[in-house]
């Protein structure tokens, strides 16, 4: 076999390995760190922090007593408090009786009970923090669209009869008047009473001035993101692409597209896809996906993975950074909610276990988000940290939430 011919398979690899490898160690370093610093203001010393398990390939003594290590494998991590027998945190009979009452209460099982349930429960708290902390982030830098709707830069299309530009205020298309962005159901609505065409007529506001324009459909077959593990990311379909066709019928709107998918019942779709002046073939094959509903539940659906969008970016304004963390933690609620609906519909056998990924699942969309850049890569960080919080809280006696079982039963 030629060696040529493997590379962009060990890249993709390589890609795929080290993006899992930077989520899983950021995540897993931020959920130790929450127990060992509250461990440590509640007063229980921590003998080792360590980023990796096997053999040390770093280590260094801070002024608290604490060994920080790196380990040659990327996999995990953990805190060794004080006294440390065992993954429950427990301290042998023979060492307890050689210690002072001092010493005792440096350790995990000799310090009293609110500091237990602090220092297992700083843990996950940590995770839905750094997930907060990443969402509001991206909201502050990315910002918010601007109302009235107006254009900030326009994504390349294969039609090229437009006189629409970056900077031009929105106020109707075809006679239809723009209702306010924030207003999901007039915008549907709005969507609905546009001709289906690829190029319409805009009134626009530039320089002051009301002008009518040629611009495209408001919501084209363009490809602005890609569900990691689909069908179009799996046959290499890429961010910017168009679609121009499915078998052989021109298609104008993304509505059209998901129709056509929609109703495919899975057979394999033949695809004409502009990408930078150039027509490509592909042939798709559809997946059965198990969706989450705005009231509750989930709807088996047929799906190729593509995510449309406006035919442009629209312009932004800065968002508050109190305005963003409370969206943040709606998001971060939404993950936990959504995780836990699809995990009661699983063991109900209402949707296939099959939507449950594990680790070589989770390694392979590490890679995706992390080809389509860095937003979409800390995005996924952060609903991996919200997905690894909540798991560590599940009453399974080897997680921080058997060990809150534990500490919950001594206290009652």
């Amino acid at each position: 076999m030629d060696l040529g011919s493997l590379l962009p398979q060990f890249g993709g690899f390589l890609t795929t390995a080290l993006a899992f490898i930077l989520a899983l160690s950021v995540i897993v370093a931020i959920h130790e760190y929450g127990h060992y610093i509250v461990g440590r203001w509640s007063g229980i010393k921590a003998e080792v922090f360590s980023l990796g398990f096997g053999p040390v390939v770093w280590s260094a003594m801070d002024k608290h007593g604490t060994r920080w290590q790196l380990a040659l494998l990327p996999l995990g991590g953990y805190v060794k408090f004080n006294g440390d027998g065992d993954a429950a945190s427990a301290t042998p009979s023979d060492t307890v009786h050689n210690m002072t009452a001092a010493e005792r209460r440096q350790t995990m099982s000799g310090a009293p009970l609110w500091a237990r349930i602090a220092t297992v429960a700083a843990g996950p708290v940590f995770n839905f923090a750094l997930s907060i902390l990443l969402f509001a982030g991206l909201m502050v830098f990315q910002g918010r669209v601007a109302d009235p709707l107006a254009v900030g830069s326009l994504d390349p299309l294969p039609q090229q009869e437009y006189s629409l530009e970056a900077g031009d205020e929105l106020v109707s298309i075809e006679g239809e008047k723009f209702p306010d962005w924030g207003e999901r159901e007039l915008f549907d609505d709005f969507i609905a009473g546009i001709p289906v065409k690829d190029v319409l007529s805009y009134e626009v506001i530039r320089d002051g001035q009301q002008q009518s324009v040629l611009g495209p459909y408001l919501l084209p077959p363009l490809v602005q993101r890609l569900a990691p593990k689909s069908a179009a990311y799996e046959i290499d379909i890429s961010v910017g692409d168009v679609i121009l066709s499915v078998d052989g019928k021109p298609i104008v709107a993304f509505d059209q597209l998901k129709d056509v998918v929609e109703t495919s019942d899975g057979r394999t779709l033949q695809l004409k896809v502009w990408r930078d002046g150039e027509v490509l073939d592909f042939s798709l094959t559809p997946k059965r996906t198990d969706e989450p509903q705005p009231e509750g539940g989930f709807k088996t659906v047929w799906r190729i993975g593509i995510v449309g969008g406006l035919a442009f970016e629209p312009a932004t304004e800065t968002l508050g950074v109190g305005t963003a963390v409370m969206s943040a933690g709606r998001r971060t609620w939404s993950v936990v909610n959504g995780s836990l609906s699809g995990l009661y519909h699983m063991l109900t056998g209402a949707i296939s276990s099959c939507n449950m990924s594990g680790p070589i699942g989770i390694a392979q969309v590490s890679g995706a988000m992390a080809s389509q850049g860095t937003l979409s890569f800390l995005e996924f960080i952060a609903v991996l940290s919200t997905a690894v919080g909540l798991l560590n809280l599940f009453p399974i006696p080897v997680l921080d939430g058997g060990h809150l079982v534990f500490h919950a039963y001594e206290a009652v």
